[in-house]
């Protein structure tokens, strides 16, 4: 056996932050599409920095801390340093920024025809001028601290995300200072109408207008906004996992300690001084090269809730996406007149996300709840919903006595302290909470539900691709499987069963579960795809996953390619291998859905043929954090029904010309812009696809073949 480790070309990988920071590019066009609603352009805008401040928190943050720990390590894929990333992605943020300022003014040009100002600071009528002067000496200025820097004063704490108003400023001895106005307690924005026509201004900008007064006898010299982006990669220190800690007291001190890590973006309005940039450089010990300067707001939260305040009028309802509600699949309400847990004994079910609601899974917890017949309720939870409505599900189960197990992760970024406060609920209710496992984040989308009926055990077990998470499941496409398969059944069982005593699976009959049945699985059904090719036959292999930077996995699909096994991808985010490199991933064709919905679903189907295709669905990405340090699972789909819809959204979604872009062999992405055949947002077709009867979807042509017949006629 040959164990040497194959060479490729420089080009057929990519970094992996710049491969996000592309995806995060292709929002940020969805901003700039003349054909998408008004408002929903604005949510992309707000969408694409919302997810900026959290790159900046998570992976530039990550990697300060490794060009301090370790800052000769390189990246696998491209050779560079720590330091180097860093540099790579400031440069890109930077090219992108004037986009961003195009977006805006765009939006702001059509919001005008509107009859909607957005306020001009520098350019405003004695009128406007009038109405800022009195909300900021009435509404704003009673409500604010400005701190004056000095012997007396120290340097402040600056918050994560918050903006400031930054002053260079004299006393009238010449004395230099720095002063400081902090204003997260006011309302990011104020709307006033004049003579029919509603003005938006910002509270940052206000502010900085009225600086001088602000600062009473003090002269204001140099005046900015500011905020401040801190690092937010933080894990819990070994040494606290002790027996005899409490792992949710452990949390709570973690998320303590983030919010005092260090500085690793300063946002400015303007250009600052040397003088002002290098005292604040000094002060929060960062690189003047992690300031960022942008005309437009720096804080773009207000873009989620700026369209309700406003209050669109008759003619303005095209300010959004046409409404579409998610709907209970007909079969399954029909057939639930017996109960749900005795048609799922005989049925399986396949809910897609959004297009179907999630009343039916959380019905079923509740008669689950109810049904003497049930022992006990399992279930892995990582992000969970305001107001849960799952949550009161399991609570109402343990009340009635069932036993419920809540493997709950508590190191869901940015979800801490609303996990840990579920824990707590759902301990008072009777519920058995578990937090994870010391070396694993338990990722996993996996409800067990266990019957005893008639002296013999039933299993119905739920597997998903996303969280159990209502409001989500309103905005994400997910898929979510329910089967009474009993091979599925006994791996739930023994998944739990190994969490609760701190360990993770080693094999499955059924089930591929990370970290040690996913990856090895992924790659043996690639091999026989290459095995089929290599002995004449046609080998196909079609994945959906959010994110792809595996190296063996990357290096098991060139191979494909090498062999003539066709390969299909969409990866809606990050890509590090690059497709259509001759002699290399020539077979391999990649593309990216960025439209309404955030594309979550992972999908994998091996084999040409669609009766003997295997199909698998299930929570896990094909990044090294998923495939060797989490817990995932995944369902093999079996019934006709369920693998008919799948294949149909996966049809759809390759034959997608609205929301499609095309990865090319650069690394760089195409939107796809067919004019040349029938147009088609597979989001929008999908709600129409699967608001029919479930039953009428098994005798349904596939998308391809109705399409295809429909151009043949033509």
């Amino acid at each position: 056996m040959d164990d040497t480790t194959p060479t490729f070309p420089q080009n057929i990988f990519v970094n992996r932050e710049l491969s996000w920071l592309e995806f995060n590019r292709r929002v940020l066009s969805e901003s700039l599409d003349p054909n998408i609603p008004l408002m929903e352009r604005l949510k992309f805008l707000s969408i694409y920095f919302s997810n900026l401040d959290e790159f900046f928190m998570v992976r530039v943050g990550s990697l300060h801390d490794q060009s301090i720990l370790e800052p000769n390590k390189l990246d696998d894929k491209t050779g560079l340093n720590a330091a180097g990333q860093i540099d790579a992605i400031l440069r890109r943020v930077n090219e992108i920024s004037s986009t961003t300022q195009r977006a805006w003014n765009q939006i702001c040009q059509e919001l005008k025809m509107q009859d909607i100002d957005v306020l001009d600071i520098h350019h405003m009528s004695k009128l406007d001028e009038q109405i800022l002067q009195k909300y900021f000496s009435q509404e704003m200025r009673p409500l604010l601290s400005p701190q004056i820097i000095d012997r007396q004063h120290p340097f402040p704490f600056l918050k994560n995300k918050e903006s400031f108003i930054v002053a260079i400023l004299s006393d009238k001895t010449d004395n230099i200072r720095l002063g400081f106005v902090p204003f997260s307690q006011l309302p990011s924005y104020y709307i006033f109408t004049i003579n029919q026509r509603r003005k938006i201004f910002f509270t940052a900008d206000v502010l900085l207008h009225f600086a001088q007064k602000l600062f009473g006898k003090q002269k204001v010299l140099e005046k900015h906004i500011m905020r401040v982006t801190r690092n937010a990669d933080i894990s819990v220190d070994e040494g606290l996992l002790d027996f005899d800690i409490d792992f949710r007291g452990v949390m709570e001190e973690m998320l303590k300690k983030r919010r005092r890590l260090d500085v690793v973006r300063l946002q400015f309005s303007s250009a600052p001084s040397e003088r002002l940039s290098g005292f604040l450089c000094q002060k929060m010990k960062v690189s003047p090269s992690c300031i960022m300067v942008r005309s437009i707001p720096l804080d773009f939260s207000f873009g989620f809730s700026l369209a309700s305040s406003l209050d669109p009028r008759k003619d303005q309802k095209q300010w959004y996406y046409r409404e579409a509600k998610p709907f209970v699949p007909v079969d399954f309400a029909k057939g639930q007149a017996g109960g749900a847990l005795n048609y799922l004994q005989n049925h399986d079910l396949l809910l897609s996300f959004p297009f179907h609601s999630t009343k039916p899974f959380v019905d079923l917890l509740y008669e689950a709840g109810d049904d003497p017949s049930v022992v006990s309720i399992k279930i892995s939870l990582y992000r969970l919903a305001n107001h849960s409505k799952i949550a009161s599900a399991l609570a109402h189960a343990a009340e009635k006595g069932k036993e419920v197990l809540c493997v709950l992760e508590l190191r869901a970024r940015f979800d801490e302290q609303s996990n840990i406060d579920y824990a707590t609920m759902l301990e008072e209710a009777g519920c058995t909470v578990i937090y994870g496992l010391s070396d694993y984040k338990i990722h996993a989308k996996l409800c067990l539900i266990t019957r005893k009926v008639h002296n013999q055990i039933r299993y119905i077990t739920q597997v998903g691709t996303g969280n159990y998470n209502e409001k989500t499941s309103e905005l994400y496409t997910d898929l979510s499987f329910i089967s009474s398969d009993q091979k599925m059944g006994e791996d739930a069982t023994h998944v739990f069963q190994e969490l609760c005593m701190g360990e993770v699976v080693d094999t499955t009959q059924s089930l591929w579960v990370a970290p040690n049945c996913f990856e090895p699985r992924v790659i043996e059904y690639i091999q026989e795809q290459i095995d089929l090719c290599r002995s004449g036959h046609p080998g196909y292999v079609f994945i959906k996953v959010n994110s792809l930077n595996d190296m063996d996995v990357m290096e098991k699909l060139i191979e494909a390619s090498q062999a003539g096994v066709q390969v299909e991808m969409v990866v809606r985010g990050i890509c590090c291998l690059c497709p259509g490199i001759s002699g290399y991933t020539e077979n391999i064709h990649i593309k990216s859905i960025v439209g309404r919905y955030l594309e979550h679903s992972r999908i994998f189907i091996f084999g040409a043929d669609p009766d003997t295709q295997r199909i698998f669905i299930g929570s896990g990405d094909l990044l090294n954090r998923n495939t060797r340090r989490r817990v995932e699972v995944f369902a093999e789909i079996k019934s006709a029904g369920a693998r008919q819809d799948i294949r149909h959204l996966v049809d759809a979604i390759l034959m997608d010309n609205q929301n499609s872009w095309q990865m090319l062999s650069d690394g760089s992405y195409l939107k796809d812009t067919s004019d040349h055949v029938q147009p088609l947002d597979s989001h929008a077709y999908l709600h129409q696809y699967f608001e029919k009867p479930l039953e009428l979807s098994s005798v349904k042509p596939t998308l391809r073949e109705k399409l295809f017949g429909h151009f043949r006629k033509k």
